[in-house]
């Protein structure tokens, strides 16, 4: 098999079909971003949710005065001796693990940690706007519900939040996100599928005379097709190309950007993003193969 006349074949193929194959190549790469995407998603959310499994918290706010919350009128704030009480009361509950008091001193501190990025937010809330709250820590996150229900109720209690109903919310967001990234690749990589097939049946098409001519001089199958499949290999391994420098980018400036509201929760490291774009790559190559083998088994008269 003779390497120079494969590679001038290819070449051919690739200058008379120029404009079709720079659709592929695009195609390739959009489709195989956005599935790029959808991995990094899913990765980042249960990468999170292992991270926030025994994290989450009940939190209880307590009453301060002049609340606007309907089962605080009245109080003037809660007191030493009814904190106390309240703890206690909290402690008792079966499904406690733990239970630790944040005052508005440390809530405020934890505030502007958590806003560092935004200084005109933290430059309006004072420290006596932070309400004084109980962090309760579940044996069972999945009990909180009973918690709740318990404390909502309770004496000096103004709000009580799940954040794991936050969480949730969150994630479903993400969930959502992925799979709407998953379904816009899988319709690109169909579109890619045909606009492979296309090329590759529009340069056999241009080339038939000496493809029947090297057929008559006994020239095998593989010999005769191999230039349509590289064609559509090097289309997709550009694609790849573009949609590795596209995953990066989206790493560093949506991945990363992200990352730092979420506090310390399970950052997407390069080696998780790396085995995604060797995986897109490869997923986009394939594509390329199987189209040009497909198209050619059906239009190629040899």
């Amino acid at each position: 098999m003779r390497a120079n006349f494969i590679f001038s074949e290819v070449w051919i193929g690739l200058r008379r079909n120029v404009t079709m194959t720079i659709a592929v190549i695009v195609t390739v790469a959009v489709g195989m971003a956005l599935l790029g995407v959808g991995l990094m998603i899913n990765s980042q959310i249960t990468g999170m949710k292992d991270f926030w499994a025994d994290k989450v918290e009940v939190s209880v706010f307590l009453c301060k005065k002049n609340d606007p919350f309907p089962q605080c009128k009245g109080s003037g704030g809660v007191d030493e001796k009814e904190r106390a009480e309240l703890q206690a009361q909290i402690e008792a509950l079966a499904q406690v693990e733990r239970v630790e008091f944040e005052d508005a001193a440390m809530a405020f501190e934890n505030f502007k940690a958590q806003n560092a990025s935004n200084p005109v937010m933290t430059s309006a809330i004072q420290v006596e706007d932070m309400p004084e709250s109980f962090r309760v820590k579940l044996k069972d996150p999945e009990t909180y519900a009973e918690v709740i229900e318990h404390l909502k109720g309770a004496p000096g209690v103004s709000n009580v939040i799940n954040q794991k109903e936050l969480l949730e919310k969150f994630f479903g967001l993400l969930e959502k996100l992925r799979w709407a990234a998953l379904m816009i690749a899988i319709i690109l990589v169909f579109a890619a599928f045909l606009l492979i097939g296309n090329t590759v049946r529009l340069s056999a098409f241009s080339r038939r005379r000496e493809t029947g001519i090297m057929r008559l001089v006994g020239a095998s199958n593989l010999y005769i097709q191999l230039p349509f499949v590289m064609e559509g290999v090097i289309a997709g391994l550009v694609g790849g190309v573009v949609a590795a420098v596209l995953l990066i980018v989206s790493k560093v400036f949506l991945f990363d950007s992200v990352q730092t509201y979420l506090g310390g929760s399970a950052q997407l490291s390069w080696e998780t993003l790396a085995s995604i774009i060797s995986l897109t790559m490869v997923i986009g190559v394939l594509i390329c193969i199987v189209a040009s083998f497909v198209t050619l088994r059906r239009y190629l008269r040899v």
